[in-house]
């Protein structure tokens, strides 16, 4: 478990930074509109991709696991921020439930009051998850997975919490070909994030990114089965590796969505 310390440290930088970019609004239909608009033009770029991998997670995933079980499901939303998956969750009469360990009123936890939409939030750490046993049908990791420090002991805790067959799901996380792409990246944001807010972002050390040699060796120590999809972003997207190439800089980051059953 994280040092108390730290923890609040992490916190405090955490929120600063994101204050600095323009994260959350006052009006409850600021909230309401998320992922597909973002009402604050401040992060409308970043809001288009999370809409659409939303959208893809909903129709291709969710969908096939609703027809499946035919019932509503008990969803946790990990890394739940300011709980807008929840409350679209909740609207499609699911139960889900969001952790977070960021309770702030305007891009954590306490957000929640602005959706009308009663669900519980829950404070605490991944690896940590203050559940009983076989308590999930359903786990997606919003935009999140990537702030674990440790994959294997993540995914075990997680593993406990949900029921046989149960789906997890990864969205929105950076996905690499290569290890060493990953850490240029990490090496370029904390410099970036040094520069413009005078953090680095590391108070808490994190993995911030998947390789696909991570994931296959996750997929071999834990016995996953991953469905990994590849949702169209648009051409300004698709073009980005080819322009990287052109520039002799690393590849871009791909927005896979993982979708793992533990076997």
């Amino acid at each position: 478990m994280m040092a108390a310390s730290a923890r609040h440290k992490f916190l405090e930088d955490y929120r600063a930074i994101r204050r600095a970019e323009g994260r959350g609004g006052m009006e409850p239909a600021y909230y309401r509109a998320l992922p597909y608009r973002d009402l604050s033009g401040r992060n409308s770029a970043q809001w288009a991709i999370r809409g659409k991998s939303y959208r893809y997670f909903e129709d291709k995933i969710l969908s096939e696991i609703e027809r499946n079980t035919g019932r509503a499901l008990d969803v946790l939303d990990l890394g739940a921020g300011n709980c807008w998956m929840s409350y679209r969750l909740a609207l499609r009469k699911h139960g889900p439930v969001a952790l977070d360990i960021f309770t702030d009123p305007f891009d954590g936890l306490n957000a929640a009051r602005h959706y009308g939409q009663p669900f519980p939030r829950v404070e605490a750490e991944f690896d940590h998850l203050p559940f009983r046993s076989s308590s999930f049908d359903l786990a997606i990791y919003n935009a999140s997975m990537h702030y674990s420090t440790d994959y294997r002991r993540t995914l075990r805790e997680l593993r406990r919490c949900l029921r046989p067959a149960g789906h997890f799901v990864i969205v929105d996380s950076p996905v690499y070909r290569l290890r060493e792409h990953g850490e240029k990246m990490r090496a370029e944001r904390h410099n970036e994030f040094e520069k413009r807010y005078g953090l680095r972002s590391d108070t808490m050390p994190s993995l911030e990114y998947f390789d696909e040699q991570t994931i296959a060796a996750l997929a071999a120590e834990l016995n996953i089965q991953w469905s990994v999809h590849r949702p169209w972003y648009g051409w300004k997207w698709w073009w980005r590796p080819w322009k990287a190439s052109l520039l002799s800089r690393r590849p871009p980051s791909r927005f896979w969505i993982l979708d793992g059953v533990f076997a």
